[in-house]
């Protein structure tokens, strides 16, 4: 499909080289204060889905909840890692100019209604891949691939890339992107063979409707028990009125049961400081760097609350139509933003050294992003001269979610930009995705039309490893990573500004916490999660 910008800039970029419910409940107390009796987790997000490859998911890292309902192919380690999730299945690559994937799935993998786990899951994530602007995904890796070979049913297939292409393929089919296939081919009225007719038909019309309830189909707000079914450890019992979600062991899964049962995943607008009092938090992803209901000098605290600087990177993404569509346009926005000073006001509020973080293919922690920085810092600069190419335009930014740091960041930007004309308005109000920007739209037929969004431009945190189909972060590609950082700060689909500090708050009860700061984050093990007083499933 045309008009899609990332699309065309990852092809130019790899060619350089019961009661549980809560909604179900009658009682005299509130959702709220049942959830407040269960083993809490808050995280960074609003919690609106659980499709991690949405625009929405993608913004809002739906990932913090989904990582254990979806597990990915491969699966986030505590310092990074890709570990292979060899519970769900195995892969073999086969090498040559066209790699070839073949992942075979577990025997034992089902989903939490009794439905095996089989290659139709695969082959909607694929096909939302290659379609983004139909299902309204954000899963650019998928530009790397050819065809996905499937027949319904089972539990093998082979995924074939374009030629030179998908160096970074175990980022494929990662946590929150494969969802249940044959559910969403029942709310469709379908079967699961028609579904996967539907996705191999390149037919919009067929298409449309798919795309619908996959994008939709996994809101949160209007939660459907028969269609969130999941394949991980938890599966969701029930949402509640504050936007909490309750996470209870599914019965059906193939793997290790979860060490805690059950427990509310509280979103990150929830008021910390009451959840703290009721000891209903008890491990927290946090907004605030250093919340007032804290005191780090109390004797006895419960809880010990750290801030720290994060593996991702924070920047503006610009959209794909009308005026942003034009490279020299991104260019003249990108001379006004100082990514120095938008990092000094980040530092600032979150009370830790945040680094710039000027990089689209690799992460700032890298050990090889020392060896590409060179090609990004000619571009840190200043011009004001080159940004009046603007003057008088009027930039609204917005963000997933009201906060005090990404406030000061556009403010920073704000005050850079005035002197060259430009006019930077926050927009956030409740919050902004990547499905606020102005975006392409198809009719049944497949004409393309685009409709102005509610934003000119998203800051947001995203993963280099996952956003640009590029080389392997391998000291042997590094000719390879400066041609295509080079290239993509000419095109310039975004502008990375610095690294995502992030605030870890737990309680010194619960064992097997490992801290991570990916797309997964903290909860990335919550199914080891485990209160001193508890009993693991093993020894009741």
């Amino acid at each position: 499909m045309a008009g899609r910008m990332r699309r065309r800039f990852a092809a130019a970029v790899a060619a350089v080289v019961g009661c549980i419910a809560l909604t179900a409940c009658e009682t005299g107390e509130g959702d709220a204060e049942q959830s407040k009796r269960l083993f809490g987790y808050q995280v960074l997000s609003e919690l609106h889905t659980t499709n991690a490859g949405t625009l929405e998911g993608a913004t809002d890292l739906a990932e913090l909840l989904s990582v254990r309902l979806y597990p990915g192919v491969y699966v986030p380690g505590p310092s990074g890692q890709m570990i292979p999730n060899t519970d769900l299945v195995t892969t073999q690559v086969l090498p040559g100019d066209q790699r070839k994937v073949i992942y075979t799935l577990s025997d034992s993998a089902v989903f939490s209604d009794g439905t095996p786990v089989t290659c139709s899951d695969y082959l909607l994530t694929f096909t939302a891949g290659q379609y983004p602007d139909l299902f309204g995904s954000q899963m650019p890796l998928f530009d790397d691939t050819e065809d996905l070979s499937c027949t319904a049913g089972s539990k093998e297939f082979t995924l074939t890339f374009k030629e030179d292409r998908g160096a970074r393929w175990r980022g494929l089919f990662e946590a929150g992107t494969v969802l249940p296939a044959h559910a969403v081919a029942g709310r469709l009225g379908e079967s699961i063979e028609e579904l996967d007719d539907d996705l191999r038909s390149d037919d919009i019309s067929r298409l449309t409707p798919v795309a619908d309830v996959w994008r939709h189909g996994f809101s949160l707000a209007q939660f459907d028990p028969e269609l969130q079914v999941s394949f991980g450890p938890f599966k969701i019992a029930g949402v509640g009125d504050s936007g909490e979600v309750t996470l209870v062991a599914n019965e059906y899964y193939y793997g290790v049961a979860p060490q805690t049962a059950e427990m509310v995943v509280w979103p990150g607008g929830a008021n910390s400081g009451e959840l703290a009092d009721a000891e209903a938090l008890r491990i927290g992803d946090l907004r605030e760097t250093s919340p007032d209901w804290h005191d780090v000098d109390a004797e006895g605290n419960r809880m010990t609350v750290e801030t720290q600087v994060g593996e991702l990177t924070e920047v503006l993404t610009f959209p794909e139509v009308g005026t942003w569509a034009v490279p020299e346009n991104r260019q003249a926005l990108a001379k006004c933003v100082d990514p120095r000073a938008v990092a000094k006001v980040s530092s600032q509020v979150a009370g830790i050294d945040v680094p710039v973080s000027p990089l689209h293919v690799l992460q700032h922690a890298d050990p090889l992003a020392q060896r590409v920085a060179s090609v990004a810092e000619p571009h840190l600069d200043v011009d004001i001269a080159a940004a009046s190419a603007l003057s008088g335009y009027e930039v609204r930014i917005g963000y997933p979610y009201p906060d005090a740091r990404f406030a000061a960041m556009v403010d920073s930007i704000r005050r850079s930009c005035e002197p060259a004309g430009i006019n930077v308005i926050d927009v956030t109000e409740g919050g902004k995705t990547l499905a606020d920007l102005p975006r392409a739209e198809y009719d049944e037929w497949g004409n393309e039309s685009w409709t102005e969004g509610a934003a000119d431009v998203i800051l947001h945190a995203e993963d280099p490893m996952r956003e640009y189909p590029a080389a392997n972060n391998r000291a042997q590609d590094l000719g390879a990573l400066r041609a295509q950082e080079a290239y993509l700060w000419k095109q310039l689909p975004s502008i990375p500004l610095a690294a995502q500090p992030r605030t870890f708050a737990v309680d010194g009860a619960v064992r097997n916490v490992v801290p991570y700061t990916g797309l997964a984050g903290i909860g990335w093990n919550m199914d080891r999660w485990q209160l001193n007083s508890e009993t693991t499933p093993a020894e009741k």
